[in-house]
């Protein structure tokens, strides 16, 4: 079976290894996720949101309201030798355009070639995964960014219950962002139907 014709997959790397959030995004009772890495790419805090003009705005608990909010995102390593350990789910055609309107400031790209399930190679599959759009990247860590903490904790708490030692892959793998960590506090909402308001 050639990777065109097997099953179709994405690599999460974020709040998508959490099966619960990606099971409220698919509607589905239940997300089964895979161990997997994704070599020759990097991860980190470059995608950008502008917060006081997008779908969801948050507040900072003292009533303040930050420009940018910050979430996870992966870009190929120039030197081709890192790696980032994440979750393969597998996908319809249909939750595919469910999970595009989750991640709408993303790419969606293929990295069939360079993801590695866990446990061996399994059949080939087509596997995806997001990327940051060019105008939602951020090149460094925009003054005044922030990253919200039920983002941070929702992510964390996914890859501890991935597996062994997935959480500290994790965090050996993402790169170290200063930004301010807030509880945010939703106060602006025209989120799409499935996708996360806690973030």
């Amino acid at each position: 079976m050639s990777a065109e014709t097997g099953p179709l997959c994405v690599f999460a790397y974020g709040s998508l290894v959490s099966a619960a959030s990606a099971a409220e995004t698919l509607g589905r009772d239940e997300v089964l996720v895979q161990p997997a890495v994704l070599r020759g790419w990097e991860r980190s805090f470059t995608l950008a949101r502008d917060n006081r003009r997008c779908e969801k705005t948050f507040a900072a608990p003292d009533g303040s309201v930050p420009e940018i909010v910050l979430a996870l995102n992966v870009e190929p390593d120039p030197t081709g030798r890192a790696e980032v350990n994440g979750a393969l789910v597998e996908l319809s055609p249909e939750e595919f355009a469910r999970l595009d309107l989750r991640e709408l400031r993303y790419d969606r790209v293929d990295v069939s070639g360079a993801v590695h399930p866990a446990g061996g190679p399994g059949p080939a599959r087509t596997v995806h995964t997001y990327v940051a759009k060019p105008g939602n990247r951020a090149a460094g860590t925009p003054e005044g960014s922030v990253v919200l903490a039920a983002y941070e904790r929702t992510v964390e708490a996914a890859f501890a219950e991935l597996g062994p030692d997935q959480l500290e892959a994790f965090r050996r793998t993402t790169r170290d962002c200063p930004a301010q960590r807030i509880e945010g506090v939703l106060v602006t909402d025209a989120i799409p139907a499935g996708n996360p308001r806690a973030w």
